[in-house]
């Protein structure tokens, strides 16, 4: 049974939850200040809190103007929903490595009822982003990925499975982001598939939690 724990971040003005006995990654090592990152004691599994300004609506149709993907029409839907969704994939490419990791929507975002932040709009996904360690050098993916299975063309593929977490402030002009991502080198290489779907389980368990508990108590965080 997952247990979290209660966590302040950002000096007590957000509140949120980590998986029990996980490691705040600032007392390892320097973390960039719009960022709070927890590593798994037991795995190469990390929590990041993001904080970023709010993609705009020009911001967010140009960059799916200009990077067509096969899943955009799937992902974005229709609806007033629409500029939302399309900043949801703004983020999630801007956390892949240029051409060299390519981004696989597995659950398109969907609006979710943030209990504690009402006046947000909320969105929880599922992504994967994959990279061919022959085209980067055996370079792992900036978050956390390493070699996972052959590629048809016998390079090897780093896979990581990205859940997250967008929270948009409007008022506030800020996206508030949630990245729970499971890199899949461990479980491959010890061929434990239990393995991967318990941590699979783990990741979706804390997004849920969030849409729960994710509260922000002081919005002069944010500036302005």
């Amino acid at each position: 049974m997952t247990t979290f724990t209660t966590q302040d971040l950002y000096g007590g003005a957000i509140k949120a939850i980590i998986p029990e006995r996980w490691l705040d990654a600032s007392e390892l090592r320097q973390i960039p200040d719009h960022q709070e990152l927890f590593l798994s004691p037991t795995t190469l599994s990390n929590l990041i809190f993001e904080i970023n300004e709010r993609v705009s609506e020009q911001v967010a149709l140009s960059a799916l103007q200009a990077n067509p993907n096969p899943d955009v029409l799937e992902f974005l839907g229709s609806g007033p929903q629409t500029v939302d969704k399309a900043a949801a994939l703004y983020h999630l490419n801007d956390i892949r490595d240029g051409d060299a990791d390519t981004l696989r929507i597995v659950t398109p975002p969907q609006q979710v009822p943030a209990q504690k932040i009402p006046r947000a709009n909320v969105y929880k996904g599922l992504a994967q982003i994959n990279s061919s360690t022959a085209l980067r050098s055996g370079i792992a993916p900036s978050i956390g990925g390493a070699a996972a299975g052959s590629s048809a063309d016998g390079g090897l593929v780093s896979s990581v499975s990205v859940h997250y977490l967008l929270v948009r402030l409007e008022e506030q002009e800020t996206d508030v982001l949630v990245f729970f991502n499971v890199p899949h080198k461990e479980f491959d290489e010890k061929g434990d598939p239990t393995g991967l779907s318990r941590e699979e389980e783990l990741a979706t368990a804390i997004i849920d939690g969030l849409v729960e508990r994710l509260e922000i108590v002081d919005c002069g965080l944010f500036g302005g």
